[in-house]
């Protein structure tokens, strides 16, 4: 049975060396991915991202992968989610992804898509998913 769980999230993004600095592209960039997880997700999360910057203005993508660990509505354990974002003219697409069989502890076999929004500054969660019954 799919789950539901929405909170806020707070993030910290601090820029990195690239591993590849051929020809001194500005317009690709490294993050640690560092978040705090507020509501029915009560956990921390941290990563890295790899951004790139389109030659039209509002254009760009990202990938990341983020390890998150706490507790989801009183289960506690780890998983990853895999991020692939893109920004076309400015209209933003986002798919957020639980890799499959990274779970651990009570976590174990989780799967499910998050949602990321941003409203008044503040950054919101909705985290649909499934988890075998303990």
């Amino acid at each position: 049975m799919t789950q539901h769980a929405q909170g806020l999230f707070d993030v910290k993004l601090s820029p990195l060396d690239l591993h590849d600095k051929a020809g001194g592209d500005a317009r690709r960039g490294r993050m640690a991915l560092d978040k705090t997880f507020h509501g029915d997700l009560d956990a921390t999360g941290s990563g890295e991202m790899l951004t790139a910057a389109g030659d039209a203005q509002g254009s760009a993508g990202y990938v990341a992968i983020e390890r998150v660990t706490g507790t989801l509505h009183g289960r506690s354990g780890s998983f990853a989610l895999q991020h692939s974002g893109t920004l076309t003219r400015g209209t933003p697409e986002l798919s957020i992804t639980v890799v499959p069989d990274s779970g651990t502890g009570a976590l174990a076999g989780i799967s499910g898509r998050m949602t990321i929004t941003i409203s008044d500054g503040k950054h919101h969660y909705d985290f649909r998913y499934t988890l075998p019954q303990p």
